[in-house]
């Protein structure tokens, strides 16, 4: 029988590191892959199901599997991993490319790209390419580790925790934007995700990844991006919604001062309970019309603001919606503004804000400037992008973003008497970019405001929770 091997001090010492290290090996790779499955969560809600994607650098194509979504493919540049991911992804269309110079005849309305940032000679060219494959109105989703990680990261890849890799790309927040300003892309929005790189850790992740403070330790951030260049050369047709309940007294002067827009303007107006002469006086005023807008009038099946903007729309056939409130606290002149700025790309969704400029005495009461700026402050926070003014009812979106909005409105829920946060929290969920224009809000002329403060303050704290659920802890 041969003599038991004589393991020395050093030796054993050794081993018993290298055994420690494989097994905080495999603890970094249980890390990497709760990530994974945290991105895919995160993917499967951002990425509308009916678009097209595009995912550069997809591995295995792990991503692109768990994604519901009829056009997949997917670009990565070792070869071994293409093939892994052509037998393990089926349904989707994987092939052998580089991430800065591949060039594809298709467009795409998404386009993953997962820490490729970090690896990749030049992140710039690496935009310039996905800007150049997105679709109209498509968006790239692009994530990267947190800077201030880079220490952990080092100091991983010393200890063994983490498999050596060449030198990472480690680029700051300012970094980014000024990346994003050279290639033509704006951040749409943002998350930032996990605290705690483990399964276990769901609801810590959930409830305080996106805390503001906790935020700048999370693990990730996903960017969604938009190009900036997408002005449209041609007029488009535009129908401007009117609510009017108890406005008799302003339908002459809608109709005399809104002004006609792009190839055709059409008006609805759209009447809801009203008490006093209104509905006799819209259809007076419309059968004696004939200047240049093409007036339609209707009565709203149901009760609040909301309803009646969801009917107007049903009936409008111009390519750019817009809402007009009949009190005329803001002007039909300003409408053109809100016109040039959809069409020059400057934003998906846009609407007023009436707390820039100072505003008529007794425009609006104190409690609810009041209210106004509290809760857009907290709605700034819930939805990543900066709003100032959350009930100016001065808003315009593209009538085929609306459908697509209309089509996921019972992710929501159906409670918003007003119209307006089913409209914002509609455009924040479809990925589009928020653009506020400021306008003199102006005292009314006729009759009173259908605002209750203390009701519909309430109401506003309901749609707070919902934001805070469905938007920002997810």
């Amino acid at each position: 029988m041969p003599a038991p091997a004589v393991v020395s001090p050093v030796a054993a010492a050794w081993q018993r590191y290298f055994e420690r290290a494989d097994s905080q090996r495999s603890r970094f790779r249980f890390a990497s892959a709760a990530r994974s499955a945290d991105l895919t969560m995160a993917l499967r809600r951002l990425v509308p199901a009916d678009a097209s994607v595009l995912e550069v650098g997809c591995g295995k194509g792990a991503q692109l599997r768990a994604l519901p979504n009829a056009v997949r493919h997917g670009i990565d540049g070792v070869a071994a991993t293409v093939a892994l991911a052509q037998s393990q992804a089926p349904g989707c269309e994987v092939v052998l490319g580089d991430a800065l110079t591949f060039d594809r005849s298709e467009r795409y309305d998404a386009i993953v790209c997962d820490k490729l940032c970090h690896t990749v000679p030049d992140v710039q060219r690496l935009l310039d390419n996905l800007a150049r494959h997105l679709a109209p109105g498509g968006r790239i989703f692009l994530t990267c580790f947190n800077g201030l990680l880079e220490p952990a990261f080092t100091a991983a890849e010393l200890s063994g925790l983490k498999r050596r890799t060449p030198p990472m790309n480690w680029l700051s927040e300012s970094d980014f934007e000024n990346l994003f300003r050279l290639t033509g892309l704006e951040v749409v929005r943002f998350e930032d995700r996990m605290l705690l790189p483990a399964a276990a850790a769901s609801m810590a992740n959930r409830y305080l990844a996106p805390l503001p403070g906790l935020s700048l330790l999370s693990l990730y951030r996903i960017y969604v991006l938009r190009r900036t260049d997408e002005a449209l050369l041609e007029d488009v047709s535009v129908t401007v919604v009117v609510p009017a309940r108890n406005e008799a007294g302003n339908i002459t002067e809608i109709l005399r001062r809104v002004p006609k827009m792009g190839s055709r303007t059409e008006l609805v107006f759209v009447e809801g309970g009203s008490t006093d002469e209104t509905w006799p006086t819209i259809q007076r005023e419309a059968a004696g019309y004939s200047g240049p807008l093409e007036v339609v009038c209707c009565q709203q099946p149901g009760r609040g603001k909301g309803d009646a903007v969801r009917e107007g729309f049903a009936r409008a056939t111009g390519d750019l919606l817009m809402i007009l409130d009949a009190d005329l606290t803001v002007v039909p002149e300003d409408l053109p503004k809100f016109y040039a700025a959809a069409l020059g790309g400057v934003g998906d969704y846009i609407q007023g804000t009436r707390l820039v400029y100072p505003m008529e005495g007794g425009a609006m009461r104190f409690l609810n400037r009041l209210g106004n700026v509290a809760f857009s402050r907290l709605f700034t926070f819930l939805l990543n992008q900066q709003i100032k003014d959350t009930l100016c009812g001065t808003k315009v979106i593209w009538r085929e973003d609306y459908l697509r909005l209309a089509a996921r409105r019972h992710e929501f829920g159906d409670f918003d008497p007003f119209g307006d946060f089913d409209l914002i929290f509609g455009a924040v969920n479809q990925n589009l970019r928020l653009v506020e224009i400021p306008v003199r809000y102006r005292s009314r002329t006729y009759g009173t405001t259908n605002i209750s403060r203390f009701r519909h303050g309430l109401l506003l704290l309901k749609m707070s929770a919902v934001a805070a659920r469905k938007l920002k802890f997810v």
